[in-house]
């Protein structure tokens, strides 16, 4: 057997689930070579894992052009969802899925955001194996990117100057390879993390659960009421969640709360179960999971890198875990960009702990505090004929899970640096404010355009560039990119009180002003370059 020659690459990302070809996708959105090394050669598409693809991600998305030039990654990703984003935004709790309707969330997740001014995207239900495809196809028409499936990095050594490493397949087959930086996306038992002797800190969330995904052409016609996108069930003999991947007959299933001896239970039991009814049910995969609350104790060595789940692992309530995992990547991936290509010091990549570990902190907090109401816990108060008490618990349900549906304030008003907790007050209220560290505040300039279309790949001004004559001639003479948007449809200053405003890459703000001084340029340039990093 011939052995493979080794690879030479500026960054070794180690794992393809969505965080690593999310940012093998940033980088090569700006012109950064990457190659991906994953072990598993196909999609999955019976363990949807992750369902909802946030607004802030579809926005990210919106970054990325789609293969063959056909609109955006967002534009793709819509055309690839079995459920159109206007088909519901709903989720009902009930006493089945097929009973008792105890209380209905509406305009939840995001999903209700189109057209609306907080946002260039609504969120999309859409499962992760669909998006994971989606990611995959892209990146195969992408000169930049090399992705070897049936391989996983089993030795990472980091030196001063670059990283060298031992890729395997299932077969025994080894790649040697040399890397600038590696980028851990290799998940729970991450061999980079280990690499960088960073370890998780936390445990369990919850009681364990078992997924299932199944087929049911006739549950449809059971129930009542308005579409929707999760049925919670408080049946106390089988509390779970269960929802539609698609139109067509195709339904995932969470039973909550299941004893650690149970694994050999009949899904076709429980899925009846939490149906209401005997339905016809064929089974094309089930998972069995425990959630946890992990983060790791930090995201950096070196040249070592960790993103997604290989930094941090939160309970799945509310969406957040994938959704976080691509806001690393972007982060991460447009900051090494920006060191390969010279214009900005290595500096830069400290801030990428500094801004996204509390990010995830702050997630890991919000959706492990969504699992103290889950069906397993609410079920014992549902009946089928009592008014007062389903009356009761619906007032119960409303209060204790809107941080869960509701949680804009997360999800588009997380900031870096002095700018985080100025947009939201308890993770649900989303006021935007146009402070540095903080995503830009959204505008449509006319309808279908939105201020995010006339940002640049790399820094963006935005207002009169008489004004930051300085920071611009002083940004060509450092082969610093930035990308002059002078017509926004209205005043910078109406908009975001400063005529001035520095964008990155990433649609957060940089910085604001009304003018910049050949004394002051200096001083914003360094700034933008090093990112929000706590003060040495």
């Amino acid at each position: 057997m011939t052995r493979p020659e080794p690879i030479r690459t500026p960054v070794l990302i180690a794992g393809g689930g969505p965080v690593g070809l999310a940012t093998a996708m940033e980088l090569a959105h700006h012109g950064i070579d990457c190659v991906v090394a994953e072990p598993r050669s196909t999609v999955a598409a019976t363990r949807p894992r992750a369902k909802t693809t946030s607004a802030r991600t579809m926005e990210l998305f919106r970054r990325w052009p789609a293969a063959g030039g056909k609109g955006s990654f967002a534009d793709e990703i819509r055309r690839r969802a079995p459920l159109p984003v206007g088909w519901s935004s709903d989720i009902v709790f009930c006493t089945t899925a097929t009973g008792r309707e105890v209380t209905r969330f509406t305009g939840v997740l995001g999903l209700d955001l189109v057209a609306s001014e907080l946002a260039a995207e609504p969120g999309q239900q859409i499962g992760q194996p669909v998006v994971e495809q989606a990611l995959r196809d892209a990146l195969a028409a992408s000169p930049h990117v090399r992705v070897l499936y049936g391989y996983r990095a089993v030795s990472v050594t980091a030196a001063a100057d670059s990283v060298s490493g031992i890729l395997a397949d299932g077969s025994g087959q080894v790649i040697n390879f040399e890397a600038g930086y590696v980028v851990g996306a290799d998940g729970a038992r991450s061999t980079v993390r280990a690499a960088m002797g960073a370890r998780y800190e936390g445990g369990n969330a919850g009681r364990p659960n078992l997924s299932v995904v199944f087929r049911s052409p006739s549950l449809g016609r059971y129930l009542t009421g308005a579409p929707a996108l999760h049925y919670w069930v408080l049946n106390p003999a089988a509390p779970g969640v269960v929802g539609p991947l698609d139109r067509a007959g195709t339904w995932w299933a969470i039973a909550t709360g299941r004893p650690d001896d149970d694994r050999d239970a009949d899904p076709v039991a429980i899925v009846r179960a939490l149906a209401g009814r005997d339905i016809p049910v064929e089974v094309l995969g089930t998972d069995p999971w425990q959630a946890r609350a992990l983060l790791a104790d930090r995201y950096r060595a070196g040249r070592l890198f960790l993103a997604g789940d290989a930094a941090h692992q939160n309970p799945p309530w509310g969406g957040h875990g994938f959704n976080t995992g691509v806001g690393d990547a972007v982060n991460l991936g447009w900051k090494l960009a920006a060191v390969l290509r010279g214009w900005a010091p290595a500096e830069l990549l400290d801030s990428y702990e500094a801004e996204r570990r509390p990010v995830a902190q702050q997630t890991i907090t919000i959706a492990a505090a969504n699992t103290a109401a889950l069906p397993t816990d609410l079920a014992a108060a549902a009946t089928e004929d009592d008014d007062a008490a389903a009356a009761a618990l619906a007032t119960r349900i409303e209060a204790s899970k809107r941080l869960e549906f509701y949680c804009l304030g997360l999800v588009l008003g997380y900031g870096y640096g002095p700018g985080i907790g100025t947009q939201t007050t308890d993770g649900t209220d989303f006021t935007p404010g146009p402070l540095p560290g903080n995503r830009l505040p959204h505008r449509w300039i006319r309808p279908g355009l939105s201020l995010y279309d006339r940002l640049g790949s790399g820094f963006t001004l935005i207002g009169e560039a008489t004004l930051a004559g300085p920071l611009l001639s002083l940004a060509s003479r450092r082969g610093v990119p930035i990308t002059v948007a002078g017509d926004i449809g209205t005043s910078p200053r109406d908009a975001f009180g400063a005529a001035l405003v520095l964008v990155r890459p990433d649609q957060h703000i940089a910085w604001l002003g009304d003018c910049v001084s050949p004394a002051t340029a200096p001083v914003i340039l360094t700034r933008a370059l090093t990112g929000f990093t706590p003060p040495g």
